[in-house]
């Protein structure tokens, strides 16, 4: 966090004429067709300076020049409704230099450190796998406490017809959460662009840069560096409040996210099917509507 407050400001350097073609996307930083020579005589000794250029072997194609660490470097700049020369995006060209700089910063002064950072790492001891195992505990008291209140109020003698589709979803939920199901399960990890400082939830260590600074699971919440993300165990125990839905849903994070040990619309199907339905002709032969579908889809979503 430190070197990050103490890596170099951007500074743009503005072209002093007008240049003609100047892409609509980039601002007075773009100098037009210039040569490398060009770019770094317009830099010299300014830490942290930028300017935008159009390729003289190749035009159509713009390069950012940067200076740091007492040289010019060169980067192929794309624009896809954002700026980015790698993976990352961003929504303009002074957040793309300031986060840059931050990073050839940080590598520069702690390329050791962070080398080392995933050798010792903290996640078996204090971090995401204790605190994990306490959800799990919780969870499992409450559901259990829960199911038997369920069993006290139950409404097993009112006509299935009026019972509603959530009111047996719920039911059928607090059932089958008494027992816990242990099956493995790898975290659903996508990069994620923290607001404020943060730090990794596996090593421990700050997570650097103005945006994408690491990856997030999905399914679970757990914040890790990219590079950490391989190391993690596949243990990943997915939060309802994160399980949007039911249908097109990982099997594996459905059941989990549930602790059941089958999904419980299959669960519910044939207990519906077994009370009412095997008398019924061509159930299984004749598509019901398409509404009515997906209000039940929808149901089980809510």
């Amino acid at each position: 966090y430190q070197l990050q407050q103490e890596a170099p400001r951007p500074k743009r350097i503005i072209c002093p004429q007008e240049v003609e073609n100047r892409p609509k996307y980039y601002g007075r930083e773009f100098h037009g067709i210039i040569s490398r020579e060009q770019a770094d005589e317009i830099l010299a000794g300014v830490e942290g300076a930028y300017i935008l250029r159009e390729s003289q072997r190749q035009p159509g194609c713009y390069t950012l020049a940067l200076r740091f660490g007492n040289q010019t470097l060169n980067y192929r700049l794309f624009y896809d409704g954002k700026h980015f020369v790698g993976e990352k995006r961003f929504e303009s060209i002074h957040d793309l230099v300031t986060d840059g700089l931050i990073t050839l910063y940080i590598e520069t002064k702690a390329s050791e450190y962070i080398a080392k950072m995933t050798k010792n790492p903290i996640y078996e001891h204090i971090g995401y796998a204790t605190l994990l195992r306490e959800k799990v505990s919780r969870r499992l008291s409450r559901t259990k406490t829960e199911s038997r209140k369920a069993s006290v109020t139950s409404e097993e003698n009112t006509p299935v017809e009026k019972v509603t589709i959530t009111s047996l979803v719920r039911r059928a939920a607090l059932t089958q959460n008494d027992n816990h199901f242990n099956y493995e399960k790898a975290h659903n990890f996508k990069v994620y662009t923290f607001r404020g400082p943060h730090w990794c939830e596996y090593c421990a260590n700050f997570m650097w840069g103005l945006i994408a600074q690491g990856v997030r699971c999905s399914d679970c919440g757990l914040n890790v560096h990219k590079q950490c993300s391989k190391y993690v165990p596949n243990d990943c125990q997915p939060d309802l409040k994160r399980i949007k839905r039911v249908y097109c849903c990982d099997l594996t994070t459905l059941v989990k996210a549930h602790n059941a040990q089958r999904p419980m619309v299959v669960d519910i199907c044939i207990r519906e099917i077994e009370a009412r339905g095997l008398k019924s002709e061509g159930l299984y032969r004749v598509s019901g509507f398409t509404e009515h579908i997906e209000d039940v889809k929808m149901a089980f979503d809510r």
